[in-house]
């Protein structure tokens, strides 16, 4: 289920102090990239980004090829950072309001 207007909110707030967990480098997205970042949403569920230079549309594309491929959901995408979620099934940290 697509997060809400509200829950990207109240996560972008949750996120406001987190530092960048997973960082691309001049490869951009890899195999081993994506497997670090499917154990860090596991760990945190709530994480962000630092993507590698380019324009905003390589940007965006590095964006959607990490989302399809962890199945996670961009809450909030500034610059070189961007914000993912992707609820831990199994134990859930985060609560989302309703």
């Amino acid at each position: 289920m697509p997060l809400t207007s509200f829950q990207k909110r109240y996560l972008r707030g949750l996120a406001h102090s987190l530092s960048p967990v997973v960082m691309l480098g001049q490869k951009g997205v890899t195999a081993n990239v994506i497997a670090e970042l499917a154990q860090a949403l596991d760990h945190h569920e709530l994480i962000k980004i630092r993507l590698s230079g380019g324009d905003k549309a390589e940007r965006a594309a590095q964006i959607d090829a990490l989302t399809v491929d962890s199945k996670a959901e961009v809450v909030q995408m500034i610059g070189h950072t961007a914000t993912l979620w992707r609820r831990n099934e199994k134990e859930p940290k985060l609560p989302l309001p309703n």
